[in-house]
C-alpha cells in the first residue's frame, strides 16, 4: 500500500512543519528531490527541468554533496535550491537529539559553501522526525515534509501507475517528492517528463520553495 499524503493526524501532530503552499495566483507546483546530487540521476532532473524553465528543491544528503560537489553546482547554476537532507540519511526517530542536529549541521556547513540562505530547508528522511526535535530545530531551520509522495523509489510500483498516482494527487500549492537516487531512476525517468508536460499544458508553474 502506498502513502501518497501523510494523513491529516501526522499534519497536526508536527505543526512547525511545512506541508504544502499557499494555492493563490497562477497554478503552483513545488517539486522536491531527495537523496542526490548523485552523477547518475541529477543531470537527468536537471535537462528534464529546463524544458520546462521549471524551478525545484534538492534536498541532499550530506556526504553525497562531499562526493560530487560538481553536481550540487550544477543545481544551483540552473536556478534551484539547494536544501538539507542530513549529512548521513539518518532518522529522527533512531538517533538521539543531539546525533540527529549534529548530523543536520555537518550537511548544512557543506551547503552554505555551496549556496548561503538565510533560513535553510530541512527534509527528515523518511519524513521520521519527533514533535520535540522540530521545536528544537525549528529556529534555525524550516522543516519541510510534503503534499504529495511520488513512491517513485518502490521498485515494485509501475511506472505507469506511479504516474497516474502522482498527477491525480497533485493540486496548486502541492509540494510533490521524488528522488534523485539510483533506486528511484526507473520511475524517476519515466514519470519526471511526463508529470512536467502534463502540468504544463495545464498552465501551471514550477517553483522552488
Amino acid at each position: 500500500m502506498h502513502l501518497f499524503r501523510m494523513p491529516a493526524l501526522v499534519r497536526r501532530l508536527l505543526p512547525d512543519c511545512l506541508w504544502q503552499m499557499p494555492a493563490s495566483g497562477p497554478p503552483t507546483l513545488y517539486l522536491t528531490f531527495d537523496d542526490g546530487p548523485i552523477p547518475e540521476e541529477t543531470p537527468f532532473v536537471l535537462e528534464q527541468l529546463a524544458r520546462y524553465q521549471a524551478r525545484g528543491t534538492f534536498f541532499c544528503v550530506g556526504d553525497n554533496l562531499r562526493r560530487h560537489p560538481e553536481v550540487a553546482r550544477a543545481v544551483v547554476a540552473g536556478g534551484h535550491r539547494l536544501a538539507n537532507h542530513t549529512y548521513h540519511h539518518i532518522s529522527g526517530w533512531s538517533h538521539s537529539r543531539a546525533q540527529y542536529v549534529q548530523d543536520v549541521a555537518q550537511c548544512q556547513a557543506l551547503l552554505q559553501e555551496l549556496q548561503p540562505a538565510a533560513r535553510p530547508l530541512l527534509r527528515p528522511p523518511y519524513g521520521r522526525i519527533t514533535r520535540p526535535l522540530a521545536r528544537l530545530l525549528r529556529p534555525s531551520y524550516q522543516v519541510v515534509m510534503w503534499d504529495v509522495l511520488t513512491c517513485d523509489y518502490d521498485p515494485d510500483f509501475a511506472p505507469e501507475a506511479c504516474l497516474a498516482a502522482a498527477i491525480r494527487h497533485s493540486r496548486p500549492g502541492s509540494i510533490v517528492v521524488f528522488h534523485d537516487s539510483v533506486k528511484a531512476s526507473r520511475n524517476l525517468r519515466y514519470v519526471l517528463p511526463r508529470y512536467l508536460a502534463y502540468f504544463a499544458e495545464r498552465g501551471y508553474h514550477f517553483a522552488a520553495l
